[in-house]
């Protein structure tokens, strides 16, 4: 007999932690290579972890909804014979009761989703980020951001743990403290304002109450701290896709047959917006405290919706290194996955630009919320005719042309109004000039 520890898996480059959501076998339950052990979660998506060896589990060593690190063990298993070599583990994505997480997470995600975090110096740090555990104690037990960030973490990256907020409420009870038990909403838990404490909302009459799922409300938790974060402003401008939308009308057949897949506009504007960033790249960048982190790749996060109405933000890594039809398919793989619950934790890992087509669902504009702890996000709108006054060799006309707004909203504390609007523009002329390419 042998006993093989169970850990929790890596989950990508700027994941630290997980939260188990459900064991599905319990101690004494017979196991096989590869079979689902738990469930768990990260601020990105739900994922499921196989056992890493056949036998017996003997010992569970975390409960449901505690927050485990990386690398923890959190079972045993008692196998016979000797025990061969661990193998990675291969990390499979759960069909979303509640959905997977954004980020950026948008998406992000949003965006959101989804979110990645944002990595701020200890001893300077500005702001703090939570797991989703020890937000929803703290939105239970009234306990607002700024007392949040006064507590002292002992986990990774000086992060607050439940024990840590646990102890703190224990102290806390003992002393006079004036704020009302409860009265904090999950937005102040999610990170509203020091200064403002949302007061508890009492519904009665005809009204329905719908409890946010998990996912809604790390959505929420990830906008309201991008927000806080960063001092967003927003430019606008037009482009004239006429030629764009001709030349796809007149391939997308002739291509769907040729490489096996659909050609949207999606690629199209990811292609532009690369170029773009070549040109300017302070827009491919993040904050650090009072540094600037220029990123040298280019990785592109697109929001996708899911079919319960949140959304996600996959990422095209190296972009700038695709050409379009290796752009088309990495689209629609990633939107596939995204609608089928099949996204790997990887894949919503690392944008460094989050693109989102808020057109799709028929809007002209929009002001998206920055993807922390991208500096920027574009938006482009739906693609519609209008009369338009053009330059010709022999004066002014009125043409019918395909036009697009365009929207980016950008972290005012690194780009300002002058080189936002210069990148807004720039995508613009890339896509009025499109050339098309040799397929």
């Amino acid at each position: 007999m042998a006993i093989v520890d169970l850990v929790m898996p890596k989950l990508g480059e700027s994941i630290m932690e997980a939260t188990i959501l459900k064991w599905v076998k319990n101690v004494g339950d017979a196991v096989k290579m590869d079979e689902t052990i738990l469930e768990i979660a990260t601020d990105k998506v739900d994922s499921e972890v196989p056992s890493t060896a056949e036998g017996v589990i003997t010992e569970l060593l975390f409960k449901e909804n505690d927050v485990v690190p990386i690398d923890a063990v959190i079972a045993r298993i008692e196998t016979s014979g000797s025990v061969p070599a661990a193998a990675p583990v291969t990390i499979k994505t759960v069909q979303p009761s509640e959905g997977n997480i954004i980020t950026e997470e948008i998406k992000e995600t949003p965006a959101e989703v989804v979110a990645t975090q944002i990595k701020k110096d200890v001893k300077t740090h500005t702001a703090k980020f939570y797991s989703p555990l020890v937000l929803n104690i703290a939105a239970q037990e009234g306990v607002p951001l700024h007392e949040l960030e006064q507590i002292e973490g002992t986990g990774n990256d000086g992060r607050v743990t439940k024990n840590d907020l646990l102890n703190y409420i224990a102290s806390r009870s003992k002393k006079d403290v004036s704020l009302p038990v409860k009265a904090v909403s999950n937005e102040a838990a999610a990170g509203t304002s020091s200064s403002y404490s949302s007061p508890a909302t009492q519904s009665s009459g005809n009204v329905e109450i719908i409890e946010m799922d998990r996912m809604r409300k790390l959505i929420a938790d990830h906008m309201v701290r991008s927000v806080q974060t960063s001092p967003h402003v927003t430019s606008f401008s037009e482009a004239d896709v006429t030629n764009i939308v001709l030349w796809r009308d007149s391939v997308k057949n002739s291509f769907q047959q040729r490489e096996g897949t659909k050609i949207t506009f999606m690629p199209l504007f990811i292609e532009a917006i690369v170029r773009c960033i070549k040109k300017f790249p302070l827009i491919n960048s993040s904050v650090d405290g009072d540094k600037i982190i220029i990123k040298k790749d280019i990785n592109i996060g697109m929001a996708a919706a899911l079919p319960n109405g949140n959304l996600i933000v996959p990422v095209i890594k190296n972009a700038d290194q695709l050409n379009l039809v290796g752009l088309t398919k990495q689209v629609n793989h990633l939107a596939d996955a995204a609608r089928n619950s099949k996204l790997k934790p990887d894949d919503t890992q690392g944008a460094t630009f989050t693109l989102t087509n808020v057109g799709t669902f028929g809007s002209l504009m929009g002001t998206p919320i920055i993807n922390q702890p991208q500096v920027a996000i574009m938006a482009v709108g739906a693609i519609k005719k209008r009369p338009v006054v053009i330059e010709t060799p022999h004066g002014d006309s009125i043409a019918i042309r395909h036009m697009m707004y365009i929207s980016m909203s950008y972290d005012h504390r690194i780009i300002d109004g002058s080189l936002g609007a210069t990148f807004v523009t720039a995508v613009a002329k890339e896509l009025e000039n499109f050339q098309p390419p040799a397929l």
